[in-house]
């Protein structure tokens, strides 16, 4: 069987519709534990709702469950506003996770020739515009001649 898809052949991952390095707010979309022999791990996909230059693009990653990578795994649930009962009892509701809001720090690295992205930090979605502008935190002095 054959299929044409047009634009396939000048397809480029650097595209301007690629997607960058950087902070988004993003919503859970649907996640996935993965019983991987060596290194379980929670498969997450995201929409992006800002910037709104990249609003409706989705993101999938990875978010690690061996004993020594939880700790990340408890930074997205409780930052992304996770049932706190749950998280007290160790427990992780898949259903609970779909519509979940925050803000994700993204970061492709390339691993053995292939590309990945990382998931490299997380804030609550409330934190969304002190995170894109820094500089409002600081209020500026009165200079008094």
């Amino acid at each position: 069987m054959r299929l044409r898809i047009q634009g396939l052949h000048e397809a480029d991952a650097s595209a301007p519709t690629a997607l960058p390095s950087g902070l988004f707010l993003v919503r859970v979309l649907r996640t996935q534990h993965r019983r991987h022999a060596r290194k379980p791990y929670y498969s997450i996909a995201l929409a992006i709702v800002e910037p709104t230059r990249y609003a409706g693009q989705s993101v999938t990653g990875r978010i690690y469950c061996t004993p020594k990578a939880l700790w990340k795994l408890n930074w997205f649930l409780k930052d992304f506003g996770y049932d706190s009962e749950l998280l007290d009892r160790d427990e992780i509701d898949d259903r609970r996770l779909i519509g979940l809001t925050g803000v994700v720090k993204l970061r492709r690295a390339v691993v053995n020739g292939t590309m990945l992205l990382n998931f490299d930090g997380f804030a609550p979605a409330g934190h969304w515009e002190e995170l894109q502008c820094p500089d409002k935190q600081y209020s500026r002095r009165e200079i008094t001649p």
